[in-house]
């Protein structure tokens, strides 16, 4: 019976791989690995606490006595300068996998999945060709006349393909999007920072519920990836055939929408929808949402999409090219500093008992991302399909059970208590 190695298991995508693989009954075995112990309950499970940044020789340690057949990498370390960001999560990986060769647990592995993100294709950077495609051109070195900034999963991926080749084992990359799950005690979530939004926004007077990007991203196209779906995946990629050294898309299937999510997240919390939703049009570098700031962001590169010109045949305005923009008529971080909005916060948190690192952890800038963006975000599940790959998960489905377990951990308030109560 084949055995499993997972990296982040404290993580969103690690933890809920960790659950999928106590499901799978051909699993025999299963260590779990992260800087703190996530106190999983099961006979499968076996802990191990370890340092991703520490070096080889000290993770050879801590892995000795320690091997399996399968290696799920979910662990990442988040930097706000690219190029460090870069360094630091490719000597993580590096000295992972220079450990499993110095303790020889790397001669019994079969795969290593490592999951990474639809960064690889520079949505963060502004528009990207659509739809996204494993086989697009990475934007590494000088490309379309710009010096585009480090992305780490290029370091990652190269250290990856090399070490496999090295050791005559395959690898798989994981591309999710916009993960949507929960991990006890990580709020790096988008369904966290939204939920809050939504229920201290009914709490506030009128319960209205203005959605903080812009109006372009309101009708834009989206995808999104459940936990849960990327690590049924990730168990699939490890044994499916003709599946390893390769790179994949893993979303939901379904292609969504806020003009569509956005009327449903008020009706679930009891918010009403503003109408005019954007009562300046929408136009960005103007005034916020009545009396909410908004703000505007100049990114520094061109977009993406520049890379594509000569082939699409399709020139960019050169204003899009030179100023992708990230608009948000609520800025979600100065939403969040609020004395109303905190005031708000409070109340709810003394009803209900919530947890007060919930919000002071939530990824407001996150959300200034996500909404604030004018281009869509749309990836193909053609390549997994081919191979076989038939699963599927509808998003706001993902989202509403998300929000549910996010209520029994004392995160966000009892929904029902709330629209009748406030």
């Amino acid at each position: 019976m084949p055995s499993a190695i997972v990296t982040g298991a404290t993580g969103i995508t690690g933890s809920a791989i960790v659950h999928h693989l106590c499901k799978d009954s051909s699993y025999d075995k299963i260590y779990s690995l992260s800087r703190s112990n996530p106190g999983y309950q099961n006979s499968k499970i076996q802990h191990a606490t370890i340092d991703l940044q520490a070096s080889a020789d000290d993770m050879a340690t801590t892995l000795a006595g320690i091997s399996a057949d399968y290696v799920y990498f979910c662990a990442y370390l988040a930097r706000d300068d690219p190029a460090e960001s870069s360094r630091v999560n490719g000597i993580m990986l590096s000295n992972f996998i220079q450990a499993l060769e110095t303790t020889g647990a790397i001669k019994t592995l079969k795969r290593l999945i490592l999951t990474c993100g639809f960064k690889h294709y520079g949505v963060h950077l502004g528009n990207c060709k659509q739809p996204l495609l494993e086989d697009d051109p990475i934007l590494d070195g000088n490309k379309a006349g710009v010096s585009w900034p480090p992305i780490f999963y290029y370091n990652q991926e190269r250290i990856l393909a090399d070490a496999a080749r090295r050791g005559q084992w395959e690898w798989i990359v994981t591309l999710p999007e916009d993960v949507l799950g929960y991990a006890r005690g990580n709020f790096m979530n988008e369904a966290t920072a939204l939920g809050l939004y939504c229920a201290v926004s009914k709490v506030l007077p009128g319960s209205e519920l203005p959605f903080p990007g812009c109006k372009a991203n309101y009708f834009a196209f989206n995808c999104w990836t459940s936990a849960n779906l990327h690590a049924k995946f990730c168990l699939w990629a490890a044994t499916a055939k003709d599946a390893g050294n390769n790179i994949f898309n893993v979303m939901n299937g379904d292609t969504e929408s806020f003009q569509n999510l956005w009327p449903r997240l008020a009706a679930r919390f009891g918010c009403k929808i503003p109408h005019p939703m954007f009562p300046n049009g929408g136009v960005p570098d103007t005034k916020g949402f009545k009396d909410f700031e908004s703000t505007t962001i100049r990114l520094p590169s061109k977009h993406p999409l520049a890379v594509h010109e000569a082939d699409i045949g399709v020139a960019l305005h050169p204003e899009k090219q030179e100023t992708p923009t990230l608009f948000l008529q609520v800025d979600p971080e100065k939403w969040a500093k609020r004395r109303d909005v905190n005031e708000a916060w409070a109340k709810l948190r003394d009803t209900y008992k919530l947890d007060q690192a919930a919000w002071d952890k939530a990824t407001w800038d996150f959300l200034t991302f996500v909404l604030g963006r004018d281009w869509s975000c749309v990836g193909s599940m053609s390549k997994a399909r081919k191979l076989g790959w038939t699963g599927y998960a509808d998003t706001w489905d993902e989202l509403e059970e998300t929000f549910e377990i996010l209520e029994k951990e004392g995160i966000l308030p009892p929904v029902e208590h709330l629209k009748s109560n406030f």
